[in-house]
């Protein structure tokens, strides 16, 4: 596969001696390991309890890691001078991308775990997005930083190479220049590359058109890098460029979590937030494996499709295949162990 070998390339220009995926991914014939908790409560017209959602996700957590104490849980992930980045998708907007109160309960954990304020990050790709669906009120209140990935620059040293040449646009890291290969590359994120030592992954349950799913893989993937319209859009492009982006060693080797705020599953509309095309599911979705996550959501959101009488969808299955190939994550159903707490 062609996607290997750029892959291979990047990584030896990127960061030279990484020992990559030395912390989250499974080895493969391994299972996934994925818990779920439910609570019917968790929502009321559409908007979270923030009380019942920090219970669902420090229930899901003490589960995950067979730990009879929150900070304890965290502490399996992070440590006190990590700096930890919370990785969400804010452009749907406050009610159809990641929830703010899914994220304070995550905070709340790690401040509980020991972390200073200071070195946790809410972040996406552009800080508008997250202005939007009202993260930077967490600065306030719980004293965390907000930032964008594309206003904190990009890493000359770290990027992604394939031959598909983008039409660069005004931020990216090569626009206005005229070089030879300009715009072969992919440029991570200063924040990405150069701040964050860990990832914890929270994304919604939202279907994406090329993608399948706006999941882990997807979300982290083309919200740390530049460059990346050449990639959206076309389903086969995205099956190839996403898991190699996720494994660059700045990228996917900090991420110790995934959380899926299942709370809504949002089965069509894509990066629009449309209620009249949602599913309250009231649930929370754990597992250090980002691919196990992304293939139960696809699942999920045909389900969801099937029961409205929606227009199937063609599923990107590629992409999680070849995910699994690169030892991301386990993309067979058949090997991931779903644990449902009501």
């Amino acid at each position: 596969m062609l996607g290997v070998a750029v892959l291979c390339a990047s990584w030896t220009a990127a960061a030279a001696g990484t020992n990559a995926f030395s912390t989250t991914i499974p080895k493969p014939g391994t299972r996934a390991q994925v818990v779920v908790v439910r609570d019917p409560e968790a929502t009321r017209a559409f908007l979270a309890s923030p009380a019942r959602v920090r219970l669902m996700v420090n229930r899901a957590l003490t589960n995950l890691t067979a730990t009879a104490d929150v900070a304890a849980a965290w502490r399996a992930f992070v440590s006190p001078q990590d700096v930890v980045g919370i990785k969400v998708l804010a452009g749907p907007g406050p009610t159809s991308g990641t929830r703010v109160a899914v994220v304070i309960a995550v905070i709340e954990g790690l401040l509980a775990a020991g972390l200073p304020p200071t070195n946790i990050v809410v972040w996406d790709k552009h800080i508008e997005d997250l202005r939007h669906s009202g993260f930077p009120e967490l600065t306030r209140t719980h004293g965390v930083r907000v930032e964008g990935g594309a206003e904190a620059g990009y890493d000359d040293k770290a990027f992604y190479d394939a031959p598909l040449l983008g039409n660069l646009i005004w931020g990216d890291f090569e626009f206005g220049k005229k070089e030879d290969g300009v715009g072969r590359r992919s440029y991570v994120s200063r924040l990405v590359s150069q701040e964050l030592t860990r990832i914890i992954n929270v994304m919604p349950l939202l279907n994406h058109h090329a993608a399948g799913v706006s999941g882990n893989l997807y979300g982290l993937a083309l919200g740390s890098v530049d460059n990346t319209w050449r990639f959206e859009g076309e389903a086969e492009r995205l099956a190839q460029a996403v898991p190699e982006i996720y494994a660059l060693p700045e990228v996917g080797d900090r991420v110790v979590l995934n959380i899926v705020d299942a709370l809504l599953c949002q089965y069509q509309g894509g990066q629009r937030g449309l209620l009249h095309y949602s599913t309250v599911l009231n649930e929370i979705r754990v597992s250090r494996d980002p691919v196990a996550l992304d293939v139960l959501s696809l699942k999920e959101l045909d389900r969801q499709r099937e029961a409205a009488g929606a227009p199937s969808s063609k599923v990107n299955l590629e992409l999680y295949q070849n995910a699994s190939l690169l030892e991301l994550g386990v993309s067979d159903l058949e090997r991931i162990d779903v644990r449902t707490l009501e």
